[in-house]
């Protein structure tokens, strides 16, 4: 019984910590310094997503330094890290490792070593 409940605990502060992950870069920080000694699967997971979700944010951002053109392109990027965003917490909130659309398979591979 108490094996079981050291075990569930242990489960929420793991996705506690995946849910964390999302929260701006700080919490990304926070996530990764965290998972550092015990390196849970699911979190580390949620921490390679989030980080390619920042990576592809700084992207556009860079992007939307050029006029015109970038503005354009960064506005609609926005858009598109939003819906990445909030499909990386959903899947964190209801504990499941679902890659978010278009880039988790690469962002897996990409951050592999993390």
């Amino acid at each position: 019984m108490e094996q079981e409940k050291n075990l569930e605990t242990t489960q929420n502060q793991d996705k506690n910590i995946a849910i964390i992950a999302y929260l701006t870069i700080i919490g990304l920080i926070i996530a990764f310094i965290l998972n550092n000694d015990k390196k849970d699967k699911f979190t580390n997971f949620h921490i390679q997503q989030s980080l390619g979700i920042a990576v592809i944010a700084l992207g556009f951002f860079v992007i939307g330094m050029i006029p015109v053109l970038g503005w354009i392109i960064s506005f609609l990027g926005f858009f598109l890290i939003l819906f990445l965003w909030i499909m990386g917490l959903i899947n964190a909130i209801n504990g499941r490792e679902n890659p978010v659309p278009f880039f988790g398979e690469k962002f897996i591979d990409w951050f592999k070593n993390i």
